[in-house]
């Protein structure tokens, strides 16, 4: 089952001491039951991406409170976070951050090498699962967008993560692959049940989730009228 989180009172500001500064979250609360899947709206520069980044442990942040299951989140030091993340995180980035210099069969594995829990099968039953199971020797360079975007579903999903973050998943697809994609978190997420956080411009790819929250300067807002 997935990771709930709970966010108290998140404040982000990005600038340097004595010089202009920028808010960019702002007196953030929200809870996230464990299994959701939440989708995060808001134009650019809304606070999408860095509050993806915080939950992740990438980015600090100034004040506030963020609960993972109940285990506070900022007071922990690189090692901790990075074990977490290694156990219980997976993520997609609009970029795929593929390792190029790793085969498919590779840059799938790696995370379950990380924590010990390696194992061929499994690497390519999810490869099948993703169709990318003729692939596997493959490198990134040799895969279309769409391809390499499910290698890296395939990834972040391979430890079984109690979290998926997804950084505008389909964005940099077009229409028919990245609804694909979104297809293929469906069916992992009703199989596995993490908890997913998905940050997207696109109503339609929104509708695959089970909430949404919208994004504006730093804070939540209602939905914009029809």
């Amino acid at each position: 089952m997935g990771l709930s989180l709970r966010c108290e009172n998140l404040e982000k500001t990005y600038g340097r001491a004595g010089g202009p500064t920028q808010s960019v979250l702002r007196n953030l609360s929200f809870t996230i039951e464990a299994g959701e899947w939440v989708v995060l709206m808001g134009d650019s520069g809304s606070g999408k991406s860095t509050l993806l980044n915080i939950l992740a442990g990438i980015d600090p942040f100034d004040s506030g409170e963020i609960l993972l299951d109940g285990r506070s989140w900022g007071p922990m030091n690189d090692e901790e976070k990075t074990l977490v993340r290694r156990h219980d995180m997976g993520f997609v980035f609009q970029n795929y951050n593929l390792f190029p210099f790793l085969s498919v069969y590779e840059n799938v594995a790696l995370p379950a090498r990380l924590v010990g829990k390696h194992d061929r099968q499994t690497v390519h039953s999810l490869l099948q699962e993703v169709g990318l199971g003729d692939k596997h020797a493959k490198f990134p360079s040799q895969l279309s967008g769409g391809e390499q975007q499910r290698v890296a579903v395939a990834r972040a999903l391979i430890h079984r993560p109690r979290l998926l973050l997804a950084d505008e998943p389909t964005g940099a697809l077009d229409h028919l692959t990245g609804r694909k994609i979104l297809e293929l978190m469906t069916l992992l997420h009703k199989e596995f049940r993490p908890t997913i956080v998905m940050s997207t411009h696109s109503l339609e790819a929104a509708r695959y989730g089970n909430r949404i929250l919208h994004l504006r300067d730093g804070q939540f807002v209602p939905p914009p009228g029809p």
